[in-house]
């Protein structure tokens, strides 16, 4: 039994392991759940749980596909260890363990760039704060792959945050064994045959046009349609979610200036009496996943389940939230810095 084998076992088994929502197996996938599954684990080696946990909303699911696949795994002019620099900067800076932890494997199994890569300095420039940031250290033409990776990094930390656990090793894991565990995984979780051909995912979602928050991806045509493609399924899937909701969250989001709320939930209260209160549990678990993912909890998750019960709705609205944040979020990173 190869490596690769024992570790996509592995992963299949963790499946059981997320929360709130039931993920298809590889097996009982249909449809687009299927296409997305198949090609995801033909080019991958694996069906990872931050990806199989979208599988009760097929367009999410697909959508987080083509984020992930499009930025990260398909090789341009930016070379994979710097966007997993880069995906495990962004993990950092939103507390998502679960993604450092692969992130950083990664990081540590692959060849550092040589010095004046395109994109070497992007982990860097992210890791100052809005206010030390200067000019990106990267061209218009390299920032499609590096903002498109902290783009989607945003978007899954937040997912994994409410889903997940924070390690994708097993608490019972002796402590000896987590790291050789994780970089294992690390090597296994990398193209099967060879590099990867850009936008041959896109197929799997319809066109769509680049919205202007995210015109700094136009320079590359994979990368802008994955985005543009995503963003349009998200929001197709999304679209029963109250409008007084969504002006909530473009509201915050407008006053947030990316700092965590810290670990109480007070922070909650004054945005809700905005909205009617039939609408709080799903206010309430939209600026969550927005703003503080780990501090969802099943109550949560319950309250919002009692006029919408099903996974699906529950995958919409929050991947929704997730990606309206990242989009936010990244766009601000694209902007020229203050004088």
């Amino acid at each position: 039994m190869t490596t690769r084998t024992i570790v996509r076992a592995v992963l299949r088994g963790s499946l059981r392991d997320i929360r709130h929502v039931k993920a298809a197996s590889p097996g009982r996938a249909r449809g687009l759940a299927a296409a997305v599954y198949a090609q995801a684990e033909r080019e991958f080696g694996v069906i990872a749980p931050p990806l199989a946990l979208h599988s009760a909303s097929p367009g999410p699911l697909a959508a987080s596909w083509l984020l992930l696949r499009e930025s990260l795994l398909v090789e341009g002019r930016v070379d994979r260890a710097v966007k997993e620099a880069v995906a495990t900067e962004v993990s950092r800076a939103n507390s998502c363990s679960y993604c450092v932890d692969v992130h950083q494997a990664a990081v540590e199994t692959l060849p550092p760039p040589a010095p004046g890569a395109p994109g070497a300095g992007a982990s860097a420039w992210l890791r100052a704060g809005p206010d030390e940031r200067g000019p990106a250290p990267f061209t218009a033409e390299e920032a499609p792959e590096i903002l498109g990776v902290a783009l989607t990094f945003h978007y899954l930390n937040r997912m994994v945050g409410v889903f997940l656990d924070d390690s994708p090793v097993p608490e019972r894991a002796p402590a000896g064994l987590r790291g050789p565990l994780l970089r294992t995984v690390a090597r296994t979780m990398r193209p099967v045959a060879g590099p990867l051909e850009a936008g041959a995912a896109l197929d799997l979602l319809p066109p769509a046009p680049l919205p202007r928050e995210l015109a700094w991806a136009a320079p590359n045509p994979a990368v802008a349609q994955a985005l543009a493609r995503s963003r349009a399924a998200v929001d197709r899937a999304a679209r029963w979610v109250p409008v007084p909701v969504r002006e909530l969250l473009s509201a915050r989001l407008d006053s947030w200036d990316g700092t965590p709320p810290g670990i109480s939930r007070v922070w909650l209260n004054a945005p809700l009496t905005a909205v009617p209160p039939a609408h709080h549990p799903a206010a309430r678990l939209i600026l969550l996943t927005a703003l503080a993912p780990h501090q969802a909890t099943g109550a949560d998750i319950a309250a919002f389940r009692v006029h919408h019960p099903t996974d699906r709705e529950l995958i919409d609205l929050t991947s929704w939230a997730a990606l309206t944040t990242a989009a936010t979020l990244t766009a601000r990173l694209a902007a020229p810095p203050r004088a």
